[in-house]
């Protein structure tokens, strides 16, 4: 998909006509999916030994199973050369990253009821985290935060994380220091769909986990919706996507500035403008000249907003008038960045919330990474004998009418014994 011009839409607004335009691709049908499921079985029968032939295919880096973990004398010297200010960045980051995540703490409750009932839940972190973050040519070391310090707020006991190795074999040492800055337990250099699997299933040296998190390209998407069941994940991530509504109070240097940030990100990542502004609109897509690009031109900004619903974007930035008088008329999006000052950037590396968001109109049901991810629940019950006495006629006919008579019984024996 390239820039298709500004696209004019008036009238009433089809939702069948915006997702064509939008045009998301599935991951239903990917071709890799067939690579991913070979890779995912190598490594589950084989483990240490599939990963390892894996990484030498696909990074061209040998390994042995001594060398997938990274030492911590390699985590050191890491340090040398980094200047002191992407330290202090990334340490500043972590603790905005941490005093968010404080917020979304959940906790347990419990409640007794006058019948003779006492309910609640139990929230307990989960046991070990495996952390997948993208490497190779590029380092994310703010994806390590935003997906390591909510975990550690949680309570998770041990996080491990999988990167892939650059040619040398070393990991990025970007991404070594923010994994030391947040606090990673174990780091292991490898990627792919075959570090997904090795994390789901476990190696002779890469232990299995309760939960996979992070980013990653097609082969490490597929894989992670291939394990899913065995072990859980975060979501399904798809191309990052913007986008801005702006009337025409917008400035058009900070929109054209923000839809080219977001092509940064991937040549399938989509930036949209979605504007009631001609001049706004007409100086945009002179100057927006890169792929999946969209600008759309609607009579006014409540089409406006009825088109961002519809595409439920991943960022959505407002830039109007009054931007606060929008916010409560989103009703799908991961992140909202409210007003001309706050753009997408600031959310992806330091203002706190996290940047691991719902993508391809996922976020009509789902919802951003955060500590409730790496929490789980337990109900709690407790019946006294009267309770159960006073609930029991109608647990039974309940029970009855599903044809469970085993479970009416299990009820009735119970009251007949206390009587």
């Amino acid at each position: 998909m390239v820039n298709m011009g500004i696209i004019r839409v008036s009238g009433k607004i089809d939702r069948a006509e915006i997702e064509r335009l939008i045009s998301r691709k599935s991951l239903r049908d990917e071709p890799a999916l067939g690579i991913v499921r070979r890779i995912v079985d190598a490594v589950r029968l084989r483990g240490d030994e599939a990963v390892i032939q894996y990484t030498k295919e696909f990074d061209r880096v040998e390994l042995s199973p001594a060398d997938l973990e990274v030492s911590e004398d390699e985590i050191e010297v890491a340090y040398q050369g980094i200047p002191e200010e992407f330290v202090a960045a990334l340490s500043l980051a972590r603790d905005n990253i941490k005093s968010f995540s404080q917020g979304q703490k959940v906790v347990p409750w419990t409640a007794s009821k006058e019948n003779g009932a006492s309910l609640g839940e139990r929230v307990l972190p989960l046991s070990r985290v495996g952390v997948y973050i993208p490497g190779g040519r590029a380092a994310y070391p703010s994806s390590v935060l935003m997906n390591v310090v909510p975990a550690k707020v949680a309570g998770v006991e041990e996080i491990i994380m999988c990167v892939p190795p650059e040619e040398d074999g070393r990991v990025n040492r970007h991404t070594l220091v923010a994994a030391q800055i947040a606090e990673v337990d174990r780091i292991f250099r490898i990627g792919g769909a075959q570090a997904v699997a090795a994390m789901a299933y476990g190696t002779q040296t890469i232990p299995r986990v309760d939960k996979i998190t992070g980013p990653g390209n097609i082969y490490v998407t597929l894989a992670k919706k291939e394990v899913y069941g065995d072990v859980g994940i975060d979501m399904l991530a798809g191309p990052s996507e913007v986008l801005i509504l702006a009337d025409g109070t917008a400035d058009a240097d900070f929109v054209v500035a923000d839809m080219l940030a977001q092509a940064e990100h991937d040549p399938k990542a989509l930036a949209i403008l979605v504007t009631d502004s001609t001049e706004l609109a007409e100086s945009a897509e002179k100057r927006v000249k890169v792929e999946n690009a969209r600008i759309i031109l609607v009579g006014n900004m409540a089409s406006a907003i009825e088109v961002a619903n519809i595409v439920g974007p991943e960022h959505l930035e407002i830039m109007t008038e009054n931007p606060a008088e929008m916010v409560d008329e989103i009703m799908n999006v991961g992140a909202i960045f409210i007003g001309p000052y706050s753009p997408v950037a600031v959310g992806d590396y330091l203002a706190g919330p996290n940047h691991v968001l719902p993508t391809g109109g996922t976020a009509r049901f789902s919802s951003p990474l955060g500590v409730y991810d790496f929490v789980k629940r337990s109900s709690l019950v407790y019946y006294t004998p009267k309770g159960l006495a006073r609930a029991s006629q109608a647990i039974q006919v309940l029970a009855r009418a599903e044809g469970l008579v085993g479970h009416a019984r299990s009820v009735g024996i119970r009251v007949k014994k206390s009587e």
